[in-house]
C-alpha cells in the first residue's frame, strides 16, 4: 500500500509560499500512522514552483501511489479541488481520502462533488488507522466508525465517539512536512507573535480539543478536552532545543478556565526557559471569564507577551444572541489590564449578529472609537459551515446554495444582512461607517527607510506611533516595494500598529470607497490562477 501525504497550498500562487500555518491535523494523522506501522511519503505544494497538476503529475510519475491524503479548513474548498483533479487526470488515477473540518462540516455534500473515494468525518487519528486496516484487509468498510464512502449510494458509517485521552496520542509529525525548510524560511511579519523576531521559528501546539461553550458563529460537535501539563511540557521539550523554536503559538480556546492548570504551565515553561540560551515566547487563547492583574503578571513572567481574546461586541444584547457567556464590563477590564501590563492584545468586534440593531452596533463602535486605539480588529460575521449562524443562514434563505457559497464565497468577506432588526441599507450604511473607523482610528506608518534583502524580504526603520521608540523589523516579506501594507506589534510597549507604503496609507484614508477595488483585485487573482491551473 503506497500512501502520499499532501499539505495543500494556503494562498492562490504558483510559487513557493512559507506564509502559513504548519498542518496540525495532517501531522497528527500522519503521527498516527506512523505509530500503527505505516510508510508514507509526503509532498508540501506550498514549498514548490510550479501548478498543482505538473507538480502532482510529476510525482505520479515517480512513483504509483494507491492513496492520496489530504485536507483543508473550511475555506479551503478550492486547493482540495485542484489536487484531486490532478490526481483523477493521471494515468495512475490513486484513490483520494480527505479529512479536515472543511469536509466534516458538510460531509456528503461536499464528498459527493469533490468525488473523493473515502472522508474521514470529525477527529481522524483511529479512523484513518482502522480505514487503511479494512482496504487492506478487504473488510468491511461500514463498521469503521467516522467513515464517508460510496457504494450505490455515498454511505457515512456513523459519528465515532472523541478521543477521551489526548496524551495518548503521538506527538505531531511536522518533520515530515519538511519543517525545517519552513522554519528556515518563515517571514517577520507571517503572524502577531513573529514580530517580536526578525527570523522567528514558530511551532504550533494542540493544547486541547473542542470548547466548553457553544458561540453561534462558531463550528464544532465535540466535547472539550484538555491535555495535561506533563504531555504539553514533554511535547514542547522535545522540539524547542532540536529546531530552536523561538515561538510557542499554542492552540487551546479556554486556556485560562482552569486556574491550577494555568499556573502549573507558567511555572514549569518559566523554569523551562531559563535552561535555554535563546528567548522563547508564546501566545494562547483566552476567555475574559478569568483575567485578572496577577494571572495576566503570572502568564508574562513565564514568558507569555500577547494574548488572543473572544471579544466580539460591548453589547450585552447581542453578547447573548452569541452565546457568550461574558460581559462588557469584563472585556474592557481584560483590555485594559492586558495593555497596562505591555502585553499585546489579539481580538476582534465582529459586527451583524441576529439581534444586531443600529443601537447595538452604535455601542459596539463608539466604544471601539474612544477607547482601543486600534489594538482590536473589527470584522463582520461569517457564517462558517454547521455554525448555527450558517444554518440560520439557509433557513432564512440567506444562503440559497450551499455548495456554491462553500465552493466560491465562503473564503471572502460577508456583510450579509442576517439581523432581525436591521434593513439592507442599514447594513449597507454599518459596513461604511466599520471600514471608515479603521481607516481613520488605526495607526498606518509609512516606514522611514527600507532596504531590500532578497526576493521578496526586506528591512523596515520606524518608529512606533505610541511609544515613539525607533524600531528595525527584518526580513519581513511584502509582494510588491510600491504597495504593500501589514500589521505588526512594537516591540516596546506592544501596541499594534500597520507598516504601510504611501500609496496605502492613502488607500486607507479612504478606506470604505476604496474596498470594493481592493475585494475586486482579490477576485481578479483568484480567477486569474484557476484558469492557469485549469
Amino acid at each position: 500500500m503506497e500512501l502520499l501525504m499532501i499539505t495543500p497550498r494556503f494562498s492562490f500562487t504558483d510559487k513557493k509560499d512559507y506564509r502559513y500555518f504548519t498542518p496540525l491535523s495532517l501531522a497528527y494523522i500522519s503521527a498516527s500512522l506512523k505509530k500503527a506501522g505505516y510508510k508514507l511519503d509526503y509532498l508540501n505544494l506550498n514549498h514548490n514552483d510550479g501548478l498543482v497538476r505538473e507538480i502532482l503529475h510529476k510525482a505520479f510519475d515517480k512513483k504509483k501511489y494507491d492513496y492520496i491524503l489530504t485536507g483543508t479548513i473550511a475555506y479551503g474548498y478550492g486547493h482540495l479541488e485542484k489536487i484531486i483533479a490532478a490526481a483523477k487526470s493521471h494515468r495512475t488515477n490513486p484513490k483520494i481520502i480527505l479529512g479536515g473540518p472543511l469536509i466534516s462540516s458538510e460531509p456528503k455534500l461536499i464528498f459527493d462533488d469533490l468525488k473523493a473515494d473515502f472522508a474521514v468525518i470529525g477527529e481522524g487519528e483511529e479512523t484513518i488507522v482502522e480505514l487503511l486496516d479494512c482496504l487492506e484487509k478487504k473488510g468491511d468498510l461500514s463498521k469503521v466508525k467516522g467513515l464517508v464512502f460510496k457504494e450505490d449510494k455515498t454511505i457515512f458509517t456513523g459519528t465515532r465517539k472523541p478521543i477521551q485521552n489526548l496524551d495518548a496520542l503521538p506527538f505531531p509529525d511536522y518533520r515530515s512536512f519538511e519543517y525545517e525548510e519552513y522554519l528556515n524560511n518563515v517571514p517577520c511579519n507571517l503572524h502577531h507573535t513573529t514580530h517580536f523576531f526578525d527570523f522567528p521559528r514558530p511551532y504550533y501546539l494542540l493544547a486541547s480539543r473542542s470548547c466548553p461553550f457553544h458561540c453561534t458563529f462558531c463550528y464544532h460537535d465535540t466535547e472539550f478536552r484538555e491535555r495535561t501539563i506533563n504531555n504539553i511540557m514533554k511535547e514542547i521539550k522535545s522540539v524547542v532545543k532540536k529546531y530552536k523554536i523561538n515561538v510557542l503559538i499554542i492552540h487551546a480556546e479556554c486556556f485560562s478556565l482552569d486556574m491550577k492548570r494555568l499556573k502549573d504551565f507558567c511555572k514549569k515553561i518559566k523554569k523551562y526557559r531559563e535552561e535555554l540560551d535563546w528567548d522563547l515566547r508564546w501566545i494562547v487563547q483566552m476567555s475574559v471569564l478569568r483575567v485578572n492583574g496577577d494571572v495576566l503578571k503570572m502568564m508574562r513572567d513565564s514568558g507569555c507577551l500577547v494574548l488572543s481574546y473572544g471579544f466580539e461586541s460591548m453589547s450585552p444584547e447581542v453578547l447573548k444572541s452569541m452565546r457568550k457567556p461574558i460581559t462588557p464590563k469584563l472585556i474592557e477590564d481584560a483590555f485594559f489590564k492586558t495593555l497596562e501590563l505591555k502585553m499585546g492584545v489579539v481580538g476582534n468586534f465582529i459586527f451583524g449578529d441576529v439581534a444586531e440593531t443600529k443601537e447595538t452596533a452604535k455601542e459596539t463602535l463608539d466604544w471601539w472609537k474612544k477607547n482601543a486605539k486600534g489594538q482590536i480588529g473589527l470584522g463582520f460575521i461569517q457564517p462558517y459551515p454547521n455554525s448555527e449562524i450558517y444554518r440560520h443562514c439557509l433557513k432564512k434563505r440567506i444562503i440559497t446554495d450551499k455548495l456554491d457559497f462553500i465552493k466560491n464565497k465562503i473564503h471572502r468577506d460577508h456583510w450579509l444582512n442576517i439581523t432581525d432588526n436591521m434593513t439592507d441599507k442599514e447594513i449597507k450604511q454599518l459596513r461604511t461607517e466599520v471600514l471608515d473607523a479603521m481607516g481613520n482610528y488605526c495607526k498606518y506608518i509609512t516606514p522611514k527607510s527600507v532596504k531590500h534583502r532578497k526576493n521578496k524580504r526586506y528591512d523596515f526603520k520606524v518608529d512606533c506611533p505610541f511609544c515613539k521608540e525607533p524600531l528595525e523589523y527584518k526580513n519581513c516579506e511584502i509582494y510588491s516595494r510600491w504597495d504593500y501594507g501589514f500589521f505588526t506589534l512594537c516591540r516596546h510597549c506592544l501596541k499594534r500598529f500597520f507598516i504601510v507604503s504611501p500609496i496605502q496609507k492613502l488607500g486607507y484614508r479612504y478606506y470604505s470607497k476604496l474596498q470594493g477595488l481592493r475585494e475586486l483585485k482579490k477576485r481578479i487573482k483568484e480567477i486569474l490562477y484557476k484558469k492557469i491551473e485549469t
